[in-house]
């Protein structure tokens, strides 16, 4: 007999489950932390312009859904601890381009290795078969976290 598509039930549980257990594994995530005087909105900026590159505040604003005046303050902060530059915008001299420094970059790269290592910890005790499932779901929440 050919396999049932699953249900809507079956969808919802399975949308409840992901959530539940994203949310758990993200706040375990964010304890393991190397500079603990960054917020967490501090560290996930870094990690936008790490990912995506120099940006105006405005561009910040929109990738990390808050709004601008408050992309103001945190850029602000982010300049004062030394981990972005503002810098002149090429087109248009009213904007600020934001940058990460070196100092933000190596700070990133320990805080991805720690994460990372805990993470490699946690998943040491999965089966093959676990392990294989967590390699294809990872581009697939990869996919769904970048929407």
């Amino acid at each position: 007999m050919p396999e049932q598509p699953p249900s809507a039930a079956e969808d919802t549980a399975a949308v409840n489950a992901l959530r539940s257990a994203v949310m758990r594994l993200s706040r375990r995530l964010k304890h393991q932390r190397v500079d603990e005087s960054l917020s967490s909105t501090e560290m996930s900026v870094l990690g936008t312009l790490a990912r995506c590159g120099s940006a105006t505040p405005s561009e910040l604003a929109r990738k990390e859904h808050v709004q601008p005046p408050s992309m103001t303050r945190i850029v602000a902060m982010l300049e004062a601890k030394g981990l972005v530059r503002l810098d002149a915008h090429p087109e248009d001299r009213r904007q600020k381009v934001v940058t990460q420094t070196e100092q933000a970059e190596s700070m990133l790269a320990a805080a991805r290795e720690k994460r990372n290592a805990w993470l490699a910890e946690l998943a040491a005790g999965l089966d093959e078969d676990e392990w294989a499932t967590l390699r294809a779901a990872a581009p697939v929440l990869e996919k769904l976290a970048h929407r």
